[in-house]
């Protein structure tokens, strides 16, 4: 997932286009759409902050500060299937994953569930 762009950025691009540079030029300088600078454009003119605003959906059940958690819990017993790591995980953390959640959690925390030979 991309990074978004920070308040100052999006500051610097409207501050551009109220002193005159033109859309497409600041949509190929800052590299964003047009579309995009229509938004930020429109939330400045509104006096909206243009600061990130908090993205939809459901929390994650394990948050990112937690990660080492599950880390160590691997670590410790590296051959275990992944319905053991997630039964581990509930009991040490309190925490239920299915086997298939904590899959994608390993992978994207780039953390291979590989079994010894």
């Amino acid at each position: 997932m991309a990074r978004r762009p920070s308040a100052d950025f999006r500051e610097r691009l409207v501050a551009a286009l109220d002193a005159g540079l033109p859309l497409s030029e600041a949509a190929r300088l800052f590299r964003v759409s047009i579309r995009t600078i229509y938004r930020w454009r429109a939330r400045a003119r509104r006096g909206e902050s243009l600061a990130e605003q908090p993205r939809p959906g459901r929390p994650p059940k394990l948050p990112p500060p937690r990660y080492g958690e599950l880390r160590a819990l691997v670590a410790a017993q590296p051959d275990a299937t992944l319905a053991e790591h997630a039964a581990r995980l509930e009991a040490a953390t309190g925490v239920r994953l299915s086997p298939s959640h904590l899959s994608r959690l390993l992978r994207r925390i780039d953390l291979p569930l590989k079994k010894s030979p």
